[in-house]
């Protein structure tokens, strides 16, 4: 199955394909694969064809240092403006592939084959490419979208059962925010349903695809409704950094604090914190934390959604409806508090 979705720095063509189709889609000849050691090792035999730079894996290696080895690379390459650069690998490649392809020289042409769930449903997805700054995710970057984003869900059985539960923070996240049948549909079902039952997974990532795509559509420089895709990500970003959890965890934690704002702020019912919890823990993802709250205070006054001494945060009014609420800093500390002192949900 294939499909094309428009915004207005182009145009994707989203791929459900399968692998095989890359060398179609991006001849080896005109192509620079990006990918990181892990997935290198993985698919030797997809990037033996193609000029490949390979990166070490890992969160702590997404930055503009990297940006620069790979520009150096691509000078050797003789890349040129019709060189089409791959991203082959999870969230990390292809925001590194994105931002690459997007500043050297001036903007080349750019797909994505993304290896994780996490990659697949959101990373990937929306035009966002960037790297870390210090203890500041995402600080540097571009929103530019790739021409292909060629999916196959085969290669999620290479992942390990703890990036599975990094991809479904993404998922409850949609369902949380957009879609309430999705969230009741999760919470009758484990990671092993959609692991065994391959038409079950490819309906809940086109699923989140939709949702994504349509609001990146409405709003794809985020001055209004594609902030909500941010749910769970303020303060999960400053747990992520602070803590060093993979992102789903964080996430996770995030949309937990975010629900507990939502409490004293929208009037969000207690009894959906709980559901929540029990949804993520159902999808080994976890629900308590003990914070140090003002260690992470000094990495959210520097969150890209403040302005001045408020924060644009996403709340929830119920399961399937969020809304951007300018919250103080002193809210949001009062929330991660509580968070910290309640122990699990």
């Amino acid at each position: 199955m294939e499909y094309s979705v428009s915004f207005p720095t182009g145009t994707v063509q989203y791929c459900f394909t399968g692998i095989k189709e890359l060398l179609k889609r991006a001849p080896a000849d005109s192509s620079v694969i990006i990918t990181d050691s892990n997935v290198a090792t993985l698919y030797q035999q997809v990037i033996a064809a193609y000029r490949t730079i390979i990166i070490p894996a890992g969160e702590e290696h997404k930055t503009q240092q990297t940006i620069q080895s790979v520009t150096e690379q691509l000078l050797e390459f003789k890349a040129h403006k019709k060189t089409t650069i791959i991203g082959l690998g999870g969230g990390m490649i292809t925001d590194i592939a994105g931002y690459a392809a997007s500043i050297y020289m001036r903007g080349v042409p750019f797909g994505f084959v993304p290896t994780t769930l996490l990659a697949m449903v959101d990373a990937a997805i929306g035009g966002k490419n960037g790297v870390n700054f210090g203890l500041h995710k995402n600080m540097l970057g571009t929103i530019r979208q790739p021409s292909f984003i060629l999916y196959d869900t085969a290669l999620l059985h290479t992942l390990p059962d703890m990036e599975w539960s990094n991809g479904f923070a993404e998922i409850i996240k949609y369902a949380c925010i957009f879609d309430a049948p999705l969230f009741a549909e999760l919470s009758t079902h484990i990671i092993n349903y959609y692991k065994e039952d391959a038409t079950a997974l490819n309906e809940l990532i086109q699923r989140c695809a939709n949702w994504k795509n349509k609001t990146v559509s409405e709003d794809e420089t985020e001055n209004n409704v594609r902030k909500l895709l941010n749910f769970g990500h303020t303060a999960g970003h400053a747990i992520e950094t602070l803590y060093n959890l993979p992102h789903g965890q964080a996430v996770s934690l995030g949309m937990l604090v975010a629900c507990s704002i939502s409490e004293s702020e929208c009037g969000l019912h207690p009894d959906v914190r709980r559901q929540l919890a029990m949804v993520l823990q159902q999808y080994k993802l976890p629900a308590s934390l003990k914070l140090h709250t003002e260690q992470l205070m000094d990495i959210l006054v520097m969150d890209k959604k403040r302005s001045n001494n408020t924060i644009d945060y996403i709340v929830l009014s119920s399961i399937g409806s969020a809304l951007i609420k300018p919250l103080p800093f002193e809210t949001i500390k009062q929330a991660l508090d509580k968070f910290s002192d309640a122990g699990n949900y």
